[in-house]
């Protein structure tokens, strides 16, 4: 009984963040995977946040919490199971949402100054 209490608590445990400086090869994968799995229709290309989805760039959640609330999210979010969304792919669209630029400051923008 003990053995199967400690393999259940294995398996819920996140998945180990990625490394802190991801590779160009590693964070053009996490692009292509966030393009592909319709991420950006709620977040934008960017992680912006749009109209349904809030901002998850370019300052993300830790690893740990953002792969939690994937897996079991709130709102209008469909869940993104291991099933889905395998954990390798999940921590390379993490690679990728932090290498997202910060936004220019509004005074910056032309049209906005005036």
């Amino acid at each position: 009984m003990l053995m199967a209490a400690t393999v259940g608590s294995v398996a819920q445990a996140p998945a180990p963040a990625p490394p802190a400086q991801p590779s160009p090869a590693t964070v053009e994968e996490g692009r292509k995977i966030f393009a592909s799995y319709g991420c950006y229709q709620c977040h934008g290309y960017e992680g912006q946040g749009g109209a349904a989805g809030p901002r998850i760039a370019p300052r993300p959640l830790p690893y740990a919490g953002l792969s939690r609330y994937v897996r079991r999210p709130a709102g209008q979010m469909p869940p993104y199971t291991e099933k889905i969304l395998a954990d390798a792919h999940l921590q390379k669209i993490y690679a990728y949402l932090q290498t997202r630029p910060a936004p220019k400051p509004v005074d910056s923008i032309p049209l906005l100054s005036k």
